[in-house]
């Protein structure tokens, strides 16, 4: 084996991150321009020109978010089996939701209806705005403990229902998830457009993203006086997948014990409050492309500070401690583990290079001349 089965487990956390990251980087920023829609196209003319922005890229976006779930699907399975069963209604919620997508984009422009249109651009509001609020809240319950136990054959319980994720601290965190992905969306689409339509764009995104810093800001203060979870037992960290041989307790403001070992890890939100102001500026100067990245930086911060708060544990469980999903204790088999990183050396770069290549492409404004001319081929 090339790496020890301690350093895979770890390989694996931050491969899980980069996947989530470049889901809310490039499909989150889908979302963004969706959730944007009704308000800043004031048209049917100048909604076919925000949804074209995407529309030749959003079926390519959905790749990091099939490939995060099938990565942690493979790589964790206890995670992927307890998430998927504990906030069942919630990812249904989310998937329901997401349908809207695909056939909005494919139905909309097919009926010269208002009420058909306006019924589709809200239904692609509805199906980008509600997963980015869900995905939110579902990351808020991880720091509150998720309701669920192990038996002795490792069968998991779920004893909580679907209104317990619905907290106020979990709402909080789903609102600072939708502000960051419409952010994102937001300086992508003043990117990709001129006029009335870039102008009010920037004046929406810079709203936005300064209430983003701010609900990040009340987010971060209520992780610093929650109670959170420390192991307190060794553990083996070469071990098989066994989460309930340790010990865990909890504990006032240990959600930052990792931040106070390492200090240099607070550059994470720092990275997440300023970039994202940045990104406010450099829209205002009409730097657009550079106010995307910043955004895109912002929104690796926000999510390496939950990540970094969170580690070592992927799921805490409020009703038994000890079954909480760590780093140490719920993943695949060594040779599994190692296998997925061949695929993800092999394929990673081919998803990133046709990526960037079908960018680098159709790069370039979509106007209202553009619309015109191509009538009958755009969405």
């Amino acid at each position: 084996m090339l790496f020890d089965y301690e350093t895979l487990k770890l390989i694996w956390w931050l491969l899980v991150g980069v996947l989530l990251i470049g889901f809310a980087i490039m499909d989150g920023h889908d979302m963004g321009v969706c959730s944007l829609l009704p308000f800043v196209g004031k048209s049917d003319e100048e909604r076919r020109v925000i949804i074209n922005t995407i529309g030749p890229h959003w079926e390519g976006n959905q790749v990091w978010f099939i490939t995060a779930g099938g990565a942690i699907f493979a790589a964790l399975p206890l995670v992927y089996a307890t998430a998927f069963s504990g906030f069942y209604w919630a990812l249904m919620a989310a998937l329901w939701a997401l349908f809207f997508r695909p056939v909005g984009f494919k139905y909309r422009s097919l009926v010269k209806d208002d009420r058909w249109r306006t019924a589709w651009d809200w239904g692609l509001f509805i199906g980008s705005f509600t997963p980015a609020l869900i995905f939110g809240v579902a990351f808020g319950n991880l720091f509150l403990g998720v309701p669920f136990g192990f038996d002795s054959s490792l069968v998991s319980t779920y004893t909580g229902s679907f209104f317990e994720l619905l907290n106020p601290f979990a709402l909080l965190c789903g609102l600072v998830s939708a502000t960051m992905l419409i952010m994102q969306g937001g300086t992508y689409l003043a990117h990709r457009t001129v006029g009335d339509i870039q102008a009010r764009t920037i004046r929406y995104t810079g709203i936005v993203s300064v209430l983003m810093v701010v609900l990040f800001i009340i987010a971060g203060f209520f992780v610093a006086n929650m109670d959170g979870y420390v192991i307190t037992s060794s553990i083996d960290k070469n071990a098989l997948i066994d989460p309930i041989s340790k010990s865990v307790t909890l504990e006032s403001g240990a959600w930052l014990k990792n931040y106070h070992e390492q200090p240099i890890l607070w550059a994470f939100p720092a990275l997440g409050i300023v970039m994202a102001l940045v990104a406010v500026v450099l829209l205002r100067v009409n730097k657009t492309l550079l106010a995307f990245i910043a955004s895109s930086l912002s929104v690796l911060g926000v999510i390496m500070t939950a990540g970094v708060a969170l580690f070592p544990f992927y799921m805490p469980s409020s009703s038994d401690p000890r079954s909480s999903l760590t780093v140490w204790d719920s993943t695949s088999s060594q040779f599994t583990l190692m296998v997925m990183v061949y695929v993800v050396v092999l394929i990673l770069p081919v998803v990133v290079a046709y990526t960037s290549w079908a960018y680098a492409i159709m790069r370039g404004k979509v106007t209202k001349a553009y619309i015109k001319e191509n009538e009958h081929t755009l969405y």
